[in-house]
């Protein structure tokens, strides 16, 4: 028998590592940048940080909480200032939640400041922090993204773009990036276009950011995608386009259409929304089943749900009610306040969902503990049957390019068989949509076992990029992340 834990915050869903949003010659560039931060706020809710420059000064504000919490007020937009702007919405993969962690980052370089922020995961980082701490570097933060600071500042190169190249032509992993100089405004995007990364325009300015959901809430107009393995430059006189490294087949994370993406957002061309709902309509045909209602587990299976639905033509009931307001922890202090608490975040609308053969959707399983809980309390309500149906293949293998997934030994799928999967769960039946019906949901006849079309790792084991650390074995105690005592 396995133990499968929970998440660092309670809850048994994956967790992305970050949003990021930068704005160029805009006089409100710290406004949009805080409105776009909130649009981004489903990628990373641990902490937020925007930083500026007037023109004479950079200014930074970075806090743990939500975007909310702290850049909403007219005295902290008017603090911050100046015409170009960066900012970040963070979830940690790497480095603990402290004050130091919190992005953008910063350094004044020999040629003038330099900040930047991070999107992904970086797989040799901790190779590459070691070595630089062994020849004399000192680091501020637990953060992968500080390594990339480093480097270019480290850099023989003359020119900041030339040491930027230079960096990114020694990081590893995934990763989308804007950065921030006293002249420039600077993407970047890992070779396979793993994390996402949009271009728009608002009055002339230009405007980087994780998600087209961002540009919709300040009204800037979509230009394209930052393509894989590019780097944009953005001055005064116009935007350059540089493509320094070998050309590859470009390989964004499926986990932007399943579930981290928001549903309103456009990646990669495809209407995020639309590809949830296909997912649904493919997983109808796999796993057609009689029943009285679909369900969704709210809130990112209710595409997939929909879908189901109108492909079986069994009736769709929001019968399951999240609620939003849980704080990040819950002291449960007695066996009877644990069972409690089983409803804390959801609840059933028994009306809806007693004597029913219910189909319950979600988008996917990792630790199987918040499915657990759904199907006891759509039992209690009264539940006959309850089917579940889960619109992503089972995750069977954990990810190391800014997805929160706990060890294989914690992943439901990687330890279980089908059936001992059902009984965990104590579902009726359980089943999962094929590969092959995902990759038709993306518009795909088929898998290219050659040339993926996506980064889809967690379900085949196929990792894009190189895991050097994971190969040597290095891990951050071995490295002296949290500064130990000297020798006296």
């Amino acid at each position: 028998m396995i133990s499968l834990q929970n998440s660092r915050d309670g809850l048994d869903r994956l967790r992305e590592e970050c949003g990021i949003f930068g704005v160029f010659d805009n006089s409100d560039a710290v406004a949009l940048t805080a409105l776009g931060m909130h649009a981004l706020q489903h990628r990373g809710q641990e902490a937020a940080g925007i930083l500026s420059y007037d023109g004479t000064h950079f200014k930074t504000e970075r806090r743990i909480g939500l975007v909310g919490d702290h850049f909403s007020d007219e005295n902290t937009i008017n603090e911050l200032s100046g015409n170009m702007a960066i900012g970040h919405v963070r979830y940690s993969t790497t480095g603990e939640t402290a004050l130091r962690n919190i992005q953008p980052m910063f350094a004044e370089l020999n040629n003038g400041g330099f900040g930047i922020s991070h999107n992904g995961n970086l797989t040799n980082a901790l190779t590459l922090r070691r070595k630089m701490i062994e020849s004399g570097s000192i680091f501020q933060s637990t953060s992968d993204s500080e390594v990339i600071l480093h480097l270019v500042s480290r850099s023989s190169r003359r020119r900041l773009i030339e040491r930027f190249i230079d960096a990114l032509s020694q990081i590893e992993g995934a990763y989308s990036l804007i950065a921030l100089t006293n002249k420039k405004l600077i993407g970047a995007r890992d070779p396979l276009g793993i994390r996402p990364l949009v271009l728009g325009k608002l009055d002339g300015a230009f405007i980087l950011a994780s998600e087209t959901c961002a540009l919709d809430i300040i009204g800037a107009d979509y230009v394209r995608d930052i393509e894989n393995g590019e780097i944009i430059i953005i001055t005064k006189t116009g935007l350059e386009s540089l493509k320094p490294f070998q050309t590859q087949s470009a390989r964004p994370c499926i986990f932007e259409y399943i579930y981290f993406a928001r549903p309103d957002s456009i990646v990669g061309g495809k209407t995020v929304y639309e590809m949830r709902k296909n997912m649904g309509v493919q997983l109808a045909r796999e796993s057609a089943h009689d029943a009285d209602i679909v369900v969704p587990v709210p809130d990112s299976g209710i595409p997939a749900a929909l879908g189901f639905s109108q492909e079986s033509v069994i009736p769709l009931e929001l019968s399951i009610v999240r609620n939003h307001y849980v704080g990040r922890t819950f002291i449960e202090p007695t066996q009877k306040i644990r069972q409690l608490g089983v409803k804390l975040k959801h609840s059933v609308i028994q009306s809806q969902v007693a004597g029913k053969r219910v189909i319950l959707v979600d988008d996917s399983i990792v630790r199987g503990t918040t499915c657990v809980k759904i199907v006891k309390i759509l039992r209690e309500a009264g539940a006959r049957e309850v089917h579940l149906r889960v619109s992503s293949p089972p995750i069977i293998y954990p990810d190391f390019y800014g997805i929160d997934t706990p060890d294989q030994s914690n992943l439901l799928a990687a330890n279980y068989d089908l059936e001992d999967m059902r009984r965990f769960i104590n579902c009726d039946t359980l089943i999962f949509l094929s590969l092959k019906g995902l990759y038709l949901a993306m518009g795909c006849e088929e898998r290219n076992v050659h040339k993926p079309q996506f980064t889809d790792h967690c379900f085949t084991g196929d990792y894009p990029t190189s895991l050097t650390d994971r190969a040597s074995g290095v891990n951050a105690e071995q490295i002296s992340l949290h500064f130990p005592k000297t020798d006296e």
